[in-house]
């Protein structure tokens, strides 16, 4: 069996061995600091020889160049592809040699490298990541062929319609923002991104004092630690920003805008700011999101606008927390001469909660369902090592997977009606649709 099937086979392994144990405890979250400042956390897991590992840096979009959006994600994209050392062939040889997968991402406040892999070949996985992270390669042609893709893929996107409507949805709710562009960018951002744009995000703001690498698997801090801090000892500085520097987005008054679009049926976004990573009642802004659309078949939006009427082929609600207010969306797709009924009957669903009509029943089976799924959150390394990564990237408890159902299970329903009271008047979002003309 070659390397890379091992590795395959022991992924698949993993899954199932790690969901028996976190059902019943959550091991606890260990920390550390190298001396450039590097902040450290480890969950161990030694129920399968591997290891998950995710560097992150406050490098995501927000910091793309005014009209360059995607400057970010082209540089994840540069940084996984090849380095000073090696062209992007002979890196993808070497990675695959070593039955290595790495990868790196950029969200709105920042980006991630991450690497799998097996415990006996962690040495060379902790070389690939610092090779990957201090060493980029600013090879011209390469950088040209990658925004090449990316520009393609930018095009093909043109043509989905959730695509179209959340570039609008982001333009209305952050005009003056970092956060109103999609961090893959668009064609015309794209189109401007310069490898002087990459550098100059690489050169603010990936800095050891502002990142944090997150470890799950099987190793210990102190082998970890023994690994790192030759590896790592020559990245230094501190970023020019970090998440607490975030500047709130100025409210903007709602609008309605249509995008037309040859379809048969309108897709419709409706959003407003949302909840921060910060906010002090994020649970009960979770459990309202819940209650509202993003429980599924048991939501209430799902139910009175698809089950009861027929009026949608899918409808459902998110917010996304970020290191400012970010973006909560209610999102559904409808036959394009329905659409101003559905609109019209998720609006009276908003209205009914945000006047309070949230019943105990309602919230206890909200609790019931986020607090009983909450191990398929953790049944692997990756996921793990996904919330590490948020834990320590907006300085959160150490202990806030240990407290995250106890924290569930205490929202009121007193809070849950003041959250719907706060986010869900229909009159302060923005309606996005895309579909057919004169909709």
């Amino acid at each position: 069996m070659t390397m890379r099937r091992w590795l395959s086979t022991l992924v698949v392994l993993g899954l199932a061995l790690l969901a028996a144990p976190m059902a019943r405890a959550i091991p606890p979250i260990q920390e550390a600091r190298l001396d450039n400042g590097l902040r450290v956390l480890l969950m161990e897991a030694h129920n399968v020889p591997m290891v998950v590992m995710r560097l992150t840096t406050p490098a995501g979009s927000r910091f793309d160049p005014e009209g360059h959006g995607g400057a970010a994600a082209m540089l994840a994209t540069m940084l996984a592809d090849h380095t000073a050392r090696r062209d992007y062939r002979a890196w993808a040889d070497w990675l695959d040699a070593r039955a290595l997968r790495l990868g790196a991402d950029a969200d709105r406040d920042s980006l991630s490298i991450g690497v799998t892999t097996l415990t006996e070949t962690l040495n060379d996985a902790v070389a690939a990541l610092a090779e990957a992270a201090l060493a980029p390669g600013w090879d011209k042609k390469r950088f040209a062929i990658l925004k090449s893709d990316a520009l393609a893929a930018a095009r093909k996107s043109l043509e989905t319609p959730d695509v179209r409507a959340a570039e609008v949805t982001l333009r209305l709710l952050y005009p003056h923002h970092g956060y109103g562009h999609r961090p893959d960018g668009s064609v015309n951002s794209l189109a401007r991104v310069t490898l002087d744009d990459l550098k100059g995000i690489y050169r603010r703001q990936f800095r050891s004092q502002g990142a944090v690498l997150a470890v799950s698997g099987d190793v210990t801090m102190k082998a970890l630690l023994r690994l790192l801090r030759p590896a790592l000892k020559g990245w230094r500085g501190r970023p020019a920003q970090s998440p607490r520097d975030v500047a709130a987005p100025a409210p903007t008054e709602p609008r309605r805008v249509h995008v037309p679009m040859p379809t048969r049926q309108t897709t419709a976004q409706l959003a407003r700011l949302g909840p921060s990573r910060y906010s002090r009642d994020f649970f009960a802004d979770m459990l309202l999101n819940h209650i509202l659309g993003g429980g599924g078949f048991s939501s209430r939006l799902m139910d009175e606008v698809r089950e009861q009427r027929g009026l949608v082929y899918g409808v459902y609600s998110y917010f996304v927390p970020l290191a400012a207010p970010g973006p909560f969306v209610i999102s559904l797709k409808t036959r394009a001469d329905q659409t101003n009924e559905a609109l019209k009957v998720v609006r009276r669903v908003m209205r009914e909660m945000h006047a309070g009509k949230i019943t105990a029943r309602q919230l206890a089976a909200a609790r019931a369902n986020l607090a009983g799924g909450f191990a398929h959150r953790l049944d692997s390394n990756a996921k793990r090592v996904s919330l590490m990564s948020m834990i320590g990237f907006y300085g959160l408890p150490l202990d806030y997977l240990q407290r995250w159902r106890a924290r569930i299970r205490g929202v009121t329903l007193a809070e849950v009606r003041a959250a719907a009271k706060r986010f869900l008047d229909p009159d302060a979002w923005s309606v996005v649709t895309v579909g057919p003309q004169g909709r």
